[in-house]
């Protein structure tokens, strides 16, 4: 199925928070703008280092040691002036996040962090704010799309943060898994195909696997349980 004249005005309407503008971020964002997603509200606090450059394609080398959000917002509104972008140079957390979850349609997980997932995973459930999650490792990737009180939540699936270690990051990764957090956001918002819900995504880029793993909630879980 083509998007079509209806299809854009779906698009145009709708409004979609990215929360991190890194490697997964930036193709996340360049497409979501690319497909005419209305109203898109990226939430990053660092600055550009000459490190990210491997795999932050929003970037360049003149961009180095400025605000990514700075960067965003510029390179967006040249790209496409028919949408809203809005860039806020905030630490997403429980507080700072509730009002952004609460605006938008759906909100991408585009961060490198377990903090912040959760806070993401929390919001998203007490708020029914359906959100697609990655993680990359290398070569290797994950992905799942998840509807509070229908599917299994983040703390369903990894109970407790990942303690906190630098993680290798193979440049091409980020870029695959979020095209894939691209399309999962644009399927929902256009109502079409088949979503990962009930379902993990597991990407190994180096031997060019692909493969779904089947996953059920937990009918313990402490931040989704009570919710159906």
């Amino acid at each position: 199925m083509v998007i079509g004249v209806e299809g854009q005005e779906k698009l145009a309407k709708s409004r979609v928070a990215v929360i991190g503008a890194g490697g997964l971020g930036s193709p996340v964002i360049k497409y979501l703008a690319a497909a005419g997603v209305g109203e898109i509200i990226v939430v990053d606090r660092d600055v550009v280092s000459l490190s990210d450059l491997n795999r932050q394609i929003l970037y360049s080398e003149s961009d180095v040691g400025r605000k990514k959000v700075e960067v965003v917002c510029e390179k967006i509104r040249r790209f496409n002036s028919a949408i809203n972008i809005e860039c806020l140079d905030v630490i997403f957390d429980e507080d700072s996040g509730k009002e952004i979850v609460k605006r938008v349609d759906i909100v991408v997980d585009a961060v490198d962090n377990w903090e912040t997932r959760y806070a993401i995973n929390s919001l998203c459930v007490s708020l029914k704010k359906p959100f697609v999650h990655a993680g990359i490792s290398g070569w290797y990737g994950q992905i799942t799309t998840i509807l509070p009180g229908k599917t299994p939540c983040l703390s369903c699936l990894i109970p407790k943060p990942i303690p906190k270690r630098k993680i290798p990051v193979v440049g091409v990764t980020p870029g695959v898994l979020g095209v894939i957090e691209a399309s999962e956001a644009l399927k929902y918002l256009l109502g079409v195909g088949e979503l990962l819900l009930g379902k993990l995504l597991i990407v190994d880029l180096q031997y060019n696997e692909f493969r779904i793993v089947e996953v059920k909630r937990n009918p313990r879980c402490p931040v989704c349980s009570a919710i159906g």
